[in-house]
């Protein structure tokens, strides 16, 4: 099913809304990356239920990501694109490689801190143990690359680390991956706080989503947070201008040379209502063949089946060689 090329696997979380900073960090470089690698693009929706969800907005985010997918440029006859839960070898394989992994290196995993201190109520053992699900979304389908951000290193890390365990007792099982590192736009910061990543999960102005409309957009951009100088150039301890200049070079195609002399002697008022008309036309167009998907429910879900029976495909040669090496029965 696949061809020689190498493997990329990568996926988001059907959890808030998606914003200019999963579409410029994640989904934006996807495009590109399907016509040069063999790509599998999940919906993992399994990970979200680390964090309490309202069943009836997961199923309606499901799909939801599964039509902005496709409108920003996913192409279901290039790319696998399935949604985890459907597949439930990654279930299993998570089982299987929970039990090589340590306790200790599950504990030291930032996230897993973090994230406790966010929803202290709910401090569940999903959460403790998310990077062996992780683990196991890569390493089902024997990837060769992982596109990671920061925040995600630590997790690419431990899953090599698990890889190299399970092969040094078994023999060559698991290809081991390397990241992937993204391009311009990988990390996109709030607008409201640039020192922190613009978040899904945020309601407010800091953060732009990609199917917010026009004045939304441009109201947004208008209040983001800047500094006391006046200077539109990027320059150490300009968080904010930093971040409109890396948005606009991101969505233009224009070097940060090429924005610095286009706004000399602009101010900063005049520049982050270009950076707002500039993300609103490009957001515009996404959005229009979006409803177009998500208006189509019979399309979503032949995606979805076709998906989901091919990445079912490769993800059980790989369990059944697991089951094999650690000694399960076959099933007759």
């Amino acid at each position: 099913m696949l061809n020689d090329k190498k493997t990329i696997f990568s996926g988001i979380q059907p959890s808030g809304n998606l914003t200019i900073g999963n579409y410029l960090g994640s989904l934006k470089n996807w495009v590109t990356l399907q016509d040069e690698y063999n790509s599998l693009f999940c919906i993992v929706d399994l990970h979200a239920i680390t964090v309490r969800q309202i069943p009836a907005d997961l199923r309606k985010r499901t799909l939801e990501v599964l039509a902005l997918y496709m409108a920003c440029g996913l192409d279901p006859e290039k790319s696998i694109i399935f949604v985890q839960s459907h597949v439930p070898a990654h279930a299993e394989l998570s089982w299987v490689l929970g039990c090589y992994t340590m306790f200790g290196e599950l504990s030291r995993m930032t996230q897993f801190k973090d994230k406790s201190e966010k929803n202290s109520q709910n401090v569940n053992a999903g959460l403790f143990t998310y990077p062996v699900l992780m683990a196991a979304d890569i390493l089902l389908y024997q990837a060769d690359l992982v596109p990671v951000g920061e925040d995600q290193k630590q997790h690419l890390e431990i899953t090599r680390d698990i890889a190299e365990r399970f092969n040094g007792v078994y023999g060559d099982t698991f290809t081991i991956p390397e990241p992937f590192i993204r391009k311009v736009g990988g990390k996109i910061m709030s607008i409201s706080e640039p020192t922190k990543k613009m978040s899904k999960s945020d309601s407010g102005d800091g953060s732009v989503c990609i199917l917010d409309d026009r004045d939304t957009i441009i109201r947004k951009f208008k209040r983001a947070v800047t500094d006391s100088d006046c200077e539109i150039k990027f320059s150490e301890g300009k968080d904010g201008i930093n971040n409109l200049i890396m948005i606009y070079s991101a969505f233009s195609g224009k070097t940060t040379d090429e924005i610095e002399a286009e706004f000399m002697g602009n101010g900063y008022g005049n520049f982050k209502i270009a950076v707002g008309e500039c993300c609103a036309d490009a957001l515009g167009k996404i959005k229009d063949k979006y409803n177009l998907y998500i208006s189509d429910k019979a399309q979503l879900e032949a995606v979805m089946r076709t998906g989901s029976d091919k990445a079912s495909y490769l993800a059980r040669k790989t369990l059944s060689k697991v089951y094999r090496k650690v000694g399960f029965v076959t099933k007759p």
